[in-house]
């Protein structure tokens, strides 16, 4: 993954489209965090933080991953400013190498995509994951109008499904819950939640 292009993007990233679209994915991931107050969460690929730091309250504690650090500074910055104390983050690609971590929940929004091999992320935070665990992804449906070579044109449940399965992940929910207007690369979309369980 190109990093440049996100750390060059980090400085004007939280635009209005952007935080709009966090506010539904925000909704959406909340209902599948119910009852996790005691619970570690790591949002991997978190960027500025426009999802995890709304979800504080609802979680033990929340370490943001991201691979770009301006991202990080970004996040880090909206940390000191809403004086959030259970939050923290870690500059890490776990595509090139995965520190020694532990969770109970993993979050990925809208990183899959930007991922080229898919098997190899999944099973990292698979690794992650306490037993019991829960992998929470957002991302977009398959769709054919989009063609670019850095970016999976989304995914169709049953490829994520066996993805998960092959993995070792159980009790796969997959639901599209959004759909929206030129939210993925200028084309009309729909976004799913999937949860899985290790």
């Amino acid at each position: 993954m190109d990093t440049n292009v996100f750390e060059q993007m980090a400085k004007r990233y939280d635009t209005v489209e952007r935080m709009e679209l966090a506010k539904v994915i925000v909704k959406e991931v909340k209902t599948e965090l119910q009852n996790s107050k005691s619970k570690s969460l790591i949002d991997y690929g978190s960027g500025t933080g426009l999802v995890s730091l709304e979800l504080t309250d609802l979680a033990d504690s929340i370490l943001l991953v991201d691979s770009s650090k301006q991202m990080l500074d970004v996040a880090k910055a909206k940390i000191t400013l809403k004086g959030i104390t259970n939050a923290k983050v870690l500059y890490s690609d776990f595509t090139q190498d995965t520190p020694e971590l532990k969770a109970d929940i993993v979050l990925m929004s809208l990183v899959l995509l930007h991922i080229p091999d898919t098997n190899k992320i999944l099973h990292e935070l698979f690794n992650i994951l306490n037993n019991g665990g829960k992998l929470i992804i957002i991302d977009f449906d398959k769709n054919d109008k989009i063609q670019h070579p850095k970016v999976h044109n989304g995914f169709s449940y049953e490829e994520l499904k066996r993805r998960l399965i092959e993995v070792g992940f159980k009790s796969i929910e997959i639901k599209s819950f959004y759909h929206g207007n030129k939210i993925f690369m200028n084309q009309d979309a729909s976004m799913f939640i999937s949860s899985s369980i290790k």
